[in-house]
């Protein structure tokens, strides 16, 4: 390996060296598993939201030709798997005892040697329900005559979070000082209040949910399949339901078309196929449709909230109230860190210096689908920055303020960082006036307010939305962060062969991300080795070291950091060993990119191929272990904190409402960059994701709780055609506290979309007065603010 060649790796835009498998179909998915024996199951619903099992009859499903058996509750009560613990520390029903809580809900799993077989048995099960009154509005939980969803726990005063002052609370959770905020408010010359919706919508991954359960009653293993992204977890929780030893139980991630958070949780089709694998000893496969998965499968936001600022008359924020009622569903499933049942909702006061700030969220259970999750984003960090970025433009248009300058009066700036929030987070670093200015510049800021005044002189509606965003990514500190009191560590094991060459093993989960491409080129850059001659594998809890998987943006910042911790323990013992070679003490020698050489005179080295063939030999010091080979298991000290500055134009036919994006300008700040080609395609999948949820995207119920949009006819998946013309840029603030300086970057373009996308809309129409517009901006909620204003005649 030449020198130019070593130098290359981090900061460099290497091709994916796991894409030509998939792009030619190589690819192993769990639908793809087929095992000898194998049979299918398929899950019989509830069709309605909130009602009483009164029957179940199995006798004409046992009758349809290749159904093997039917499953139920009282199936599954023998080994006390009819419930399961979740990760938001709740107990969710495996298969509905007696009532079901929201529409699709599982009943039972028809067996069967075939897919369509099992489709003819669900179809034959006869259910008898008796229908009970249904709350969809979260508003309405806690009302003093609301019917009681979880009877199960009715009289629990506590769930895992706190007192409950309802049979329908969950918990509430609050962060600040809210004595000394309300002061704040009591004083301040300005105050502006505002109703924010972010409404439930839904991951969508282009693979569905599934797994096949394979249990060997000889050996007592078992294997399952299954579409996660933290297979180590899913295996405990595996272990706590079943009793089997955790020693004995192989989960396999394989490959995974798309999580987004969507494959974080355990659902009750995993815990069915495994149970009955284990009866049956033949081997289970579960795969869902695609109205089950946008049914039943983790949703995410559903947070109506409250935000309030306060500021003096310039608009400098003196104080931030945010309040928020979250819709958990019929079961608390919310993936989120057990110190923060609301998860990092605190990270709400952004990328401002607010000297004063109270947040709270209240959660209840509704008649809809559980199972929360993050969607490209960390544990409700997207509700937290909608709702500052919103209120932040709320505030502007009070006091008369360009909505770009009442930023820049209120950014934490840069000598004052690392900064801690009124909330209690620790931002690591941050450029914030730099990253702004350079956006500003490059769309002509000044020129699209001129260009926006003269076309509102003609009544045309042009909207300039801008988005300054800090995230909190990298999952997480053992002091903040568990999961079922698991630490969010994460590990990687470097075994480097007697060539040079290497084999990696991480705790994260890759979904499409690049893994094997950035901690390959991570590995290259620490050991000097040829990043090609670096394997990466993940997702198969028998080889892989226990880790906390990938969600949270925590590939780079946690697995990242585990893979340069791993390679600098390498490196310290091959400097020990070239000293030991070249006859000179430790002290003499200097690294230069694939090799440590004598301090002076540069002719003299030991390349990391040298060393790793002589770490396999006799030719080492004295006492010395063999091998080149270490492990590390990272807790960080800290989450890290991207930001960023986007902006986007839209212009609206206020006849028809059609808004059309003509520009979207997106800067981010991830830290070290490691592979620039994989930032961009990370930045614009987030960012189709958020003109997704901003412009189409949301999963409606009527008053029974019948879902309304569980196909993909009627949820907004945006396609090539739709998806606008993305511009990125970048500027570089290191992460102090890792090791490489990395921060993380696929969440951020989805969290600082969103707000940016909806700024951009209500500024079209805040010169006739509008300060707010809830998601999603369709055309027909856009004309209908078009007419209510009376512009739209023609």
């Amino acid at each position: 390996m030449t020198a130019i060649a070593a130098e290359r790796y981090t900061g460099a835009s290497i091709k994916r060296s796991e894409d030509p498998r998939i792009l030619t179909g190589a690819g192993r998915y769990v639908d793809d598993i087929k095992l000898p024996g194998m049979l299918f199951g398929a899950i019989v619903r509830s069709p309605f939201a909130h009602a009483r099992i009164k029957s179940i009859n199995k006798e004409k499903a046992l009758k349809v030709p290749g159904v093997v058996a039917v499953l139920t509750a009282d199936d599954l009560k023998p080994v006390k798997l009819h419930w399961m613990p979740t990760l938001g520390g709740d107990v969710q029903a495996v298969l509905a005892d007696k009532k079901v809580c929201f529409q699709y809900q599982e009943v039972a799993m028809v067996l069967a040697a075939d897919r369509y077989a099992a489709a003819d048995g669900v179809d034959a099960v006869e259910v008898e329900y008796e229908e009970l009154p249904v709350i969809v509005d979260p508003r309405r939980s806690m009302d003093k005559d609301a019917p009681i969803i979880r009877e199960d726990i009715a009289d629990k005063d506590e769930v895992g979070h706190g007192k409950r002052t309802h049979p329908n609370h969950i918990f509430t959770w609050e962060a600040g000082d809210k004595a000394s905020t309300d002061d704040a408010f009591r004083n301040a010359a300005v105050t502006v209040r505002e109703e924010i919706l972010n409404p439930r919508v839904h991951p969508c991954p282009l693979e569905t949910c599934g797994c096949v359960a394979s249990f060997d009653k000889v050996t007592g293993q078992l294997t399952v399949y299954l579409t996660s992204q933290a297979p180590h977890l899913v295996r405990t929780v595996v272990a706590m339901l079943s009793g089997i030893p955790e020693s004995k139980i192989r989960l396999v991630g394989g490959d995974i078309g798309g999580g987004f958070g969507n494959k974080v949780p355990v659902y009750p089709g995993y815990v069915i196929a495994t149970v009955a694998s284990i009866v049956t000893g033949l081997p289970i496969k579960w795969i869902e449709s695609r109205i089950e998965n946008i049914s039943t499968t983790g949703f995410a936001r559903d947070y109506h909230g409250v935000g309030e600022l306060a500021a003096d008359k310039d608009g400098r924020i003196k104080g931030l109230r945010f309040t928020a009622l979250a819709d958990h569903g019929a079961f608390n499933s919310h993936v989120s860190a057990t110190k923060f049942p609301a998860g990092l909702f605190s990270i709400c006061t952004g990328s401002y210096d607010i000297p004063r700030a109270y947040c709270r969220v209240d959660a209840v259970y509704t008649n809809k689908a559980p199972g929360g999750v993050a969607y490209r984003c960390s544990l409700r960090v997207t509700e937290a920055v909608y709702l500052i970025e919103r209120m932040i433009d709320v505030l502007a248009q009070k006091v008369g303020v360009d909505k770009a300058e009442i930023r820049r009066r209120n950014f934490v700036k840069k000598e004052q960082f690392p900064y801690t929030t009124a909330l209690g987070w620790t931002l690591d670093s941050g450029d914030y006036h730099t990253a702004l200015e350079k956006v500003l510049k490059a769309v002509d800021y000044e020129g699209l307010r001129k260009e926006q005044a003269e076309k509102r002189k003609k009544g045309e509606l042009m909207g300039i939305g801008i988005s300054t965003f800090t995230e909190i990514v990298g999952a997480g500190p053992n002091k903040v962060c568990d999961i079922l009191g698991i630490s969010l560590f994460d590990s990687c094991d470097i075994r480097v062969n007697p060539t040079g060459s290497a084999i990696a093993r991480l705790g994260t989960m890759t979904q499409g991300q690049g893994h094997m491409t950035t901690y390959a080129q991570i590995i290259a850059t620490e050991l000097g080795l040829p990043s090609d001659e670096i394997q990466i594998e993940e997702g198969d809890t028998d080889k892989a070291p226990y880790g906390a998987g990938t969600w949270g943006s925590r590939s780079t910042p946690v697995g990242g950091a585990a893979a340069a911790m791993a390679a600098r323990k390498i490196k310290a013992k091959a400097q020990k060993i070239a000293a030991h070679l070249l006859e000179v003490g430790e002290g003499d020698l200097e690294w230069e990119i694939d090799r440590f050489k004598v301090k002076g005179s540069p002719a003299k080295f030991k390349t990391m191929k040298d060393i790793a063939m002589a770490a396999h030999t006799s030719n080492i010091p004295d006492g010395m272990e063999k091998g080149l080979d270490a492990s590390e298991y990272y807790d960080p000290p800290n989450m890290t904190f991207p930001f960023g500055a986007y902006v986007c134009v839209v212009d609206i036919d206020k006849h028809t409402g059609e808004t059309k994006v003509r520009r979207f300008y997106a800067l981010d700040d991830c830290g070290t960059r490691i592979n620039p080609m994989i930032i961009e395609g990370q930045i614009h999948g987030g960012l189709t994701e958020a003109f997704a949820v901003a412009m189409g995207q949301q999963v409606p119920f009527d008053e029974q709780g019948n879902h309304l949009g569980n196909s993909l006819m009627d949820y907004f998946l945006p396609t090539a055609m739709e998806t606008p013309r993305w511009e990125t840029d970048h500027t570089v603030t290191p992460s102090p506290h890792h090791p490489i300086g990395a921060k993380g970057v696929a969440e951020s373009p989805h969290v600082g979309g969103i707000p940016c996308f909806t700024n951009a809309v209500v500024d079209a129409f805040a010169h006739l007065g509008v300060t707010h517009m809830d998601m999603p901006h369709t055309s027909y909620r856009v004309w209908q603010q078009a007419h209510k204003l009376g512009i739209d005649k023609r």
